[in-house]
């Protein structure tokens, strides 16, 4: 297989970008190899890449867990953090211009990574999800502190239809005075969609508003499910 870097080059960053600004997600497809996406989920039974284990139904979260990386994060992982980041920082500097934010990012994630640090958001976000059947994720956004980055990604690792079914990915949209929007981006195992994190630019015929975004997994109808997710900024 092609480096990380390179498969993350090679992606059509183009359409990429024209999907996330008609919709808010954009998938990437076959980012990870299916030796790769089995590798990253065969990590979960492990101890010691992980700082934490959340179990969603405690905090009324939805069904199922997950599990955050410690540093220093897997290879892979910290791989495709750092060569994804260059090619969604540009997008999210446009869109933070576009709806009157001031926050702008650097060209690379280890100076992006300082601001946090520096702030105090110094644990990695960066996780490992696993769904069950019955198993589903609430509609959410993924924050973490002062400092956010307006984009994130997840990889699939499970093969929908021979390791289960339903556990759809889902996006919401609530545009002012609207009603919420719902949108299912459909994946195969290894494919990876990047969307807006908290809120997202549209044009409307009397300039640009903010859309505020959610997104969780449908419930999972039989199998097992297992997801990985690059954040990109660190928590407090």
């Amino acid at each position: 297989m092609d480096s990380i870097e390179t498969r993350v080059g090679a992606q059509d960053w183009s359409a990429a970008q024209v999907a996330l600004d008609a919709r808010g997600n954009a998938v990437l497809p076959g980012l990870l190899s299916i030796e790769e996406c089995g590798a990253l989920a065969a990590l979960y039974a492990q101890e010691a890449p992980f700082r934490s284990r959340v179990v969603m139904a405690r905090h009324g979260y939805g069904q199922g867990e997950y599990r955050y990386f410690a540093y220093p994060l897997p290879d892979l992982v910290a791989s495709l953090r750092a060569s994804l980041y260059p090619h969604l920082a540009p997008i999210a500097n446009r869109w933070n211009a576009a709806m009157g934010l001031p926050a702008r990012y650097p060209p690379a994630h280890a100076d992006f990574l300082s601001r946090c640090h520096e702030a105090g958001q110094r644990r990695p976000t960066p996780l490992l999800l696993q769904y069950g059947e019955g198993d589903y994720n609430c509609l959410h956004q993924d924050i973490y502190g002062e400092h956010v980055f307006p984009l994130q990604v997840a990889v699939l690792l499970s093969a929908p239809g021979a390791d289960f079914t339903g556990g759809e990915f889902v996006l919401t949209e609530q545009r002012p005075r609207m009603q919420s929007r719902a949108e299912v981006v459909p994946l195969n195992q290894g494919d990876a969609v990047v969307f807006a994190v908290r809120e997202r630019p549209v044009q409307g015929t009397r300039g640009t508003y903010r859309v505020n975004m959610r997104h969780g997994v449908s419930r999972l109808r039989s199998g097992a499910r297992r997801t990985m997710g690059v954040i990109f900024h660190d928590a407090l």
